[in-house]
């Protein structure tokens, strides 16, 4: 009987079956082989058990008995535990050792329980159990069995121990204890096709490393990586975050509810933005997001790949922040979901509106505002940038018409052209075509170009068609400042009108710092060049009085709006724009 037992469970354990089910199967045998009695397997963990396997039993006592505190008085499998001897209880109901957990086990119709320690070595790693339906100990051949029933325990634990510190090894960064790429990919391939929740990917990647490696040396670099691990894993959860390698991690975000990974990204964003000690060096982590949800796109391979993509695109142009994909850029094009918002610029000194800057907006089938620079990777197809634009234009020219048709005090709009829109042929035409048929004078149209797409072209193609624009009235405005390629030489030889002053020089405009003497230096040097000057991204009053002290005259930012739709447009534009006449009955310009 023992060695048919034993070779039945060995073979199990030979061919690698689950633990649970080798025990529960080892349990089943044995209660076959000893009419009347219920087996039972814990492990422990050194302070408490955690149930195994105990196939008769109900499964509301096994979970009553899960995560148990080894003690003296916690029943004969937590005394022997706790002793790392045999307990042998004869009677349930008055051994004070059952006290507290009798209620438990006499309704089951079970009077006597005898539990063996399993033991590797001296430690203790788990007990075996007999309970009895009648008060009465151990014979001479259960105590045979249940020697038997030990060992075999032994082996198939520690085999699951070595298994699992195997897969530990695998699929474990070494640097962080999180997950590892592999462990990512497995997700990937095996369970998250199978899932019925809402998921997505972010890919976290560290902006300074490198820098950090060259200039304190990797021992503080492997501490920042350290860092940075902890930080997403405390805020996205250890099991959901992944070391791919590097510089660069992963968090899966699952949800039954409908998820928002950008809550979650700016979670993780705000957890690392505090300093670190690192190798005895203060370092301020940072990182860039890129997202992607699993809406349209079963294939879990391919959000992966849309999260990657999010990623260059914010490595690009959006460093330190999040951004996510959007697929379907094409489909809201058909569908009519593409529009255009439009964010305030205002006199800083009267507040009053003198313009607004268009900005591209998509609606998602969900009816979520998603900004431009969240599905930009879309645009690089050729003919969808092409279709993006006209649809701005079109847009834009209606609105500006609407408004000047109320007699609304309109300047000017500024509208946001890429490298795309000047080697696609036809854009003087186009422009003039449209804003034409709108009837919209083109001195109400500033055409916005950023450093990279106005100076970066070596041909002059750029340059040439925006001195040709502006030959028939439209203004230019060099948008971003101080990001790209430009140097105050180039405000001498390129043709503009207005220069952006980027929202990073504003947002370094604090006492002590070279940022405000930059800005107070452009600010200078545009006047006297007779360029006028916007500042971009302001967020505070501080901010704005500064720029109204060095002579800064316009701006925009959140301080004074976010980007609004036309019709919140127009009655901002008619509640603080800048009137010619300050009398004037505004109710009779509608």
């Amino acid at each position: 009987m023992i060695l048919e037992l034993q070779n039945a469970i060995l073979e199990m354990i030979a061919k690698g079956e689950p633990l649970a089910a080798t025990m529960e199967q080892l349990c089943l045998e044995v209660e076959a082989a000893v009419p009347g009695i219920i087996a039972s397997v814990l492990t422990f963990d050194g302070s408490r058990l955690h149930t195994l396997a105990g196939p008769s039993l109900p499964p509301h006592y096994s979970a009553a008995v899960d995560n148990l505190e080894a003690s003296p008085l916690a029943g004969s499998c937590g005394a022997a535990a706790y002793f790392g001897e045999a307990v042998i209880v004869t009677d349930i109901e008055t051994d004070p050792r059952w006290q507290d957990f009798k209620s438990l086990v006499l309704p089951l119709g079970l009077k006597a329980c005898w539990s063996s320690p399993i033991k590797r070595g001296e430690q203790v790693i788990g007990s075996f159990a007999f309970y009895y339906r009648d008060h009465r100990g151990p014979k001479a051949i259960e105590r045979d069995l249940v020697d038997a029933c030990v060992h075999l325990c032994i082996i198939a634990i520690d085999r699951e121990e070595r298994v699992m510190e195997r897969q530990r090894l695998t699929y474990s960064d070494a640097l962080t204890g999180l997950s590892n790429r592999a462990r990512f990919n497995q997700l990937l391939a095996e369970e998250l096709p199978r899932s019925r929740r809402a998921w997505g990917i972010l890919l976290v990647d560290i902006d300074n490393l490198k820098l950090v490696n060259d200039t304190f040396g990797h021992a503080a670099g492997d501490a920042l990586i350290q860092v940075v691990a902890d930080r997403i894993a405390a805020t996205a959860g250890p099991k959901n975050t992944f070391r791919l390698g590097g510089d660069e991690f992963a968090v899966i975000v699952s949800d039954d509810k409908d998820l928002d990974l950008n809550v979650r990204a700016t979670d993780i964003l705000k957890a690392l933005s505090s300093p670190s000690t690192c190798d005895g060096h203060v370092v301020f982590p940072a990182a860039t997001i890129g997202g992607a949800l699993a809406e349209m796109e079963p294939n879990p391979n391919q959000i992966r790949q849309n999260a990657d993509v999010a990623l260059y695109h914010a490595k690009e142009h959006n460093r330190g922040r999040y951004v996510q994909h959007y697929p379907g850029l094409g489909t809201a094009l058909e569908e009519d979901r593409i529009d255009a918002h439009y964010q305030p610029i205002l006199r800083l000194d009267t507040r009053e509106i003198v313009g607004f800057e268009a900005l591209c907006r998509m609606t998602t089938p969900s009816g979520e505002i998603i900004a431009a620079a969240h599905f930009h990777e879309a645009t690089k197809d050729a003919h969808i940038a092409a279709e993006l634009t006209q649809r701005m234009l079109l847009r834009v020219a209606r609105d500006i018409r609407s408004w000047l048709a109320r007699g609304l005090p309109l300047q000017h709009v500024g509208i946001n052209l890429s490298a795309a829109d000047f080697r696609g042929g036809n854009l003087q035409d186009r422009l003039c075509r449209i804003f034409g048929e709108a009837e919209v004078p083109l001195k109400h149209i500033i055409l916005e170009v950023t450093e990279s797409v106005y100076l970066g072209q070596r041909d002059y193609v750029v340059a040439e068609e925006i001195k040709a624009l502006r030959s028939k009235g439209l203004r230019v405005a060099l948008d971003d400042f101080g990001t790209g390629y430009a140097s105050l030489t180039h405000l001498l030889t390129v043709p503009v009108d207005i220069i952006k002053i980027d929202k990073s020089f504003i947002d370094r405009m604090v006492p002590g710092d070279a940022g405000t003497f930059i800005v107070e230096g452009l600010i200078g040097i545009a006047d006297k060049l007779g360029i006028r000057v916007v500042a971009e991204g302001i967020e505070t009053e501080s901010q704005a009085a500064q720029l109204c002290q060095l002579g800064c005259k316009l701006g925009q930012g959140y301080l004074f709006s976010k980007a609004v739709d036309r019709t919140a447009a127009a009655a901002i534009l008619e509640q603080h724009g800048q009137w010619p006449n300050k009398d004037k009955t505004r109710a009779g310009a509608r």
